[in-house]
């Protein structure tokens, strides 16, 4: 699974901190450096498209 789209999901709300970790195969410091980086980047799926809206 592509890495922005298990981050896009923990920010959406659909993982906790711990799921999206697992998933990914990182330690918390290595996640929050993730976050970190990928706090900059748009969203994997854009916000005209979201599923219940």
């Amino acid at each position: 699974m592509d890495k922005r789209k298990v981050i896009d999901a923990y920010r959406r709300g659909f993982l906790t901190v711990r799921e999206c970790g697992q998933i990914l195969g990182v330690e918390e410091r290595q996640l929050q450096s993730l976050l970190m980086l990928e706090e900059g980047k748009p969203a994997c799926m854009p916000t005209s498209r979201r599923i219940g809206s």
